[in-house]
């Protein structure tokens, strides 16, 4: 029998050594105890153990994703693109200072691919319902040929290209990483059959590698105009902001949009103790997002629900947010209370930032309709 949920997985995402720093930097030389680098394993091992040992076990199945071929990675990146970071993983590269590869690395970063692009493949065949592809490194920040933000191949968006590729005709993607999802951005920007969200901190472009600054002016460009949606919300803008503005800004554009499929990019790093992020997002908050993804889906899409993990790099807390998000797509009650100090969440501390985005989205609700 069909479990409620499968879990896509593939041990290789775990053989991508980041090394230790100051958190995502180089060790500095001074520190007795180095952090491990923010994208590391244990961060995925406790996601993984959260939802196959946890208390709701019973209502997730297994499935192993497969590596993805470099024919599978070449439907959205440029194949020299491929071979340059394939090449780099023999002996390490920093593509940025933060992301970097070495032996080890490009079983990891196929294994992610694969898993997002199997998810798709097993939702769109109707061998399961809902479908969660756990993987790193992530993979929002990754463009044609662009490496960023720990991001190499564009995880979450191959799987939106594979399920246009099967037969859907529109996808959507929402992504609630706490970071702009600029290479989802960049790769769907001119078209009207993938529709792309991304809620995120106002972090702005950050390069070269990011140019992109994922102001809601930022909405899409010739056939695509319209079709490219930003929530950008000041820092600390916790639970209320991200749902008023799912309930009030994104389910109505994604229900005018009547995607075959939903595939959210799935971070927990929007949480309030992550050392990527401050967004404030506590346990409920994610439980919240979960169960309205799940009733967009089955609003929209018949049900047919994609997630790709992104980041989320609190390595217990994360995990404790990945298992109230699943709580939430199942229907389930919180079976794990809140272990962390919950912040004050007013109303009002992001009315300004969401009264603009409705202002320059107004004109798109139009469109889609």
């Amino acid at each position: 029998m069909t479990k409620p949920l499968t879990l896509v997985w593939n041990d290789d995402v775990l053989a991508h050594d980041t090394g230790t720093g100051l958190f995502d930097t180089p060790d500095p030389g001074w520190l007795a105890v180095p952090e491990l680098h923010a994208e590391n394993a244990e961060r995925v091992r406790n996601m993984h153990a959260a939802l196959t040992r946890g208390p709701h076990a019973a209502h997730i199945g297994l499935h192993e994703g497969r590596p993805a071929t470099v024919e599978d990675l070449a439907i959205l990146h440029d194949r020299d693109y491929i071979e340059e970071v394939r090449a780099s993983c023999d002996d390490g590269r920093r593509f940025t200072k933060t992301t970097l590869v070495g032996p080890g690395s490009w079983p990891a970063l196929t294994a992610a691919a694969g898993c997002a692009i199997t998810a798709a493949d097993l939702v769109l065949a109707g061998d399961a319902r809902l479908a969660y592809a756990l993987v790193r490194p992530p993979g929002h920040h990754a463009s044609a040929r662009t490496a960023d933000g720990y991001c190499f191949f564009n995880n979450t968006a191959l799987a939106a290209e594979r399920a246009r590729r099967g037969g859907a005709a529109r996808v959507a993607i929402l992504d609630w990483d706490v970071h702009h999802g600029n290479g989802t951005q960049t790769l769907f920007y001119g078209r009207r059959d993938v529709l792309t969200v991304s809620w995120h901190m106002a972090h702005g472009s950050w390069g070269a590698s990011h140019p992109e600054t994922g102001a809601p002016e930022e909405t899409g460009a010739g056939d695509g105009d319209g079709y490219n949606v930003n929530v950008e919300l000041p820092l600390g803008s916790g639970d209320h902001a991200y749902l008023t503005s799912f309930d009030e800004i994104v389910a109505p554009i994604v229900e005018a949009f009547a995607p075959e499929l939903l595939v959210i990019a799935s971070g927990q790093d929007a949480n309030q103790f992550d050392p990527n992020g401050r967004q404030c997002l506590t346990m409920a908050g994610f439980h919240a997002l979960g169960a309205r993804a799940r009733t967009l889906a089955d609003r929209c899409s018949d049900g047919r629900l994609v997630l790709v993990q992104e980041g989320g790099y609190a390595r217990t807390y994360s995990a404790a947010c990945l298992l109230a998000t699943v709580e939430g797509l199942l229907d389930l009650e919180p079976a794990f209370a809140e272990p962390l100090s919950f912040l004050p969440d007013p109303p009002q501390h992001a009315a300004a930032a969401l009264t603009h985005v409705r202002a320059v989205l107004a004109r798109h609700w139009e469109v889609l309709r």
